[in-house]
């Protein structure tokens, strides 16, 4: 049960239980209106907390859920019990206001955290190199998603880096490495396209023969694999393109 209905049910069932201590009808007891806007506080903050979607803001959302669950049953007790007076109805009214309240400054605060880790670099605060570093450490260790998401975001926020074709390769690899092969070969037609001078051109047409080749796209593998032997002789990308050429006869392709 959610953290939303369970914080309903109590706080209906609390006023389903001062009804029969109190003669004013329910609608004027103060006290009555008061746990109502308890009950639209919990709402709008569940709806809020229940959007939160970055992992590190998983152990606060459980804490408040926790924390709605105590309130809840504190409401239960009060409903069984049924027999405080009207004081300790407003002192229980202001202790939930108030626990309610931290909770609430405990959520803006997380939704500050949100916005500022909202960019997806790998270093927030940090300039184009660290971040480059960075997402090609993740790369490095096998995290895929997390370097293509920091490689993203890098050529996002720095897009007149001068890391910026490397990392444009480097979002090609962290594709064909999950074998990704239609985003990889867009990514290595972007360095290119984007950047003709860059020294990960020989690099780049070789992974697009590759991509080709994979796709079964024959033809356009061939043309690529034939440009980096011809435009980039005695490079290690032209010593791989004509051996997948040579397998590729081997292959009748």
């Amino acid at each position: 049960m959610s953290t939303r209905i369970l914080a309903f049910v109590g706080v209906t069932a609390l006023s389903v239980g001062l009804a029969g201590c109190v003669t004013t009808p329910p609608e004027q007891d103060p006290v009555v209106q008061k746990l109502s806007e308890l009950d639209g506080r919990l709402l709008r903050l569940e709806r809020v907390l229940s959007n939160q979607s970055l992992l590190d803001l998983s152990q606060r959302l459980e804490a408040a859920q926790a924390e709605a669950r105590t309130l809840r049953g504190q409401i239960e007790e009060l409903q069984f019990r049924n027999q405080g007076t009207g004081e300790q109805q407003r002192e229980l009214y202001d202790d939930l206001s108030k626990r309610l309240q931290a909770l609430e400054t405990s959520n803006s605060q997380a939704q500050v955290q949100q916005a500022a880790a909202g960019s997806g670099l790998p270093v927030p605060g940090g300039d184009d190199r660290a971040n480059y570093q960075a997402a090609f450490d993740l790369l490095r260790d096998g995290k895929y998603t997390e370097a293509t998401e920091g490689f993203k975001q890098l050529l996002a926020r720095f897009p007149n880096s001068s890391m910026a074709d490397n990392a444009q390769y480097w979002l090609g690899e962290s594709y064909y490495v999950t074998r990704d092969f239609t985003a990889a070969l867009k990514a290595f037609h972007a360095v290119v396209d984007k950047y003709p001078d860059s020294r990960k051109l020989p690099d780049a047409f070789l992974k697009i023969g590759y991509c080709d080749y994979e796709l079964q796209n024959w033809k356009s593998a061939r043309t690529a694999l034939g440009q980096v032997v011809q435009q980039f002789p005695d490079t290690t990308a032209a010593r791989l393109a004509q051996q997948r050429m040579v397998k590729m006869d081997g292959e009748g392709r």
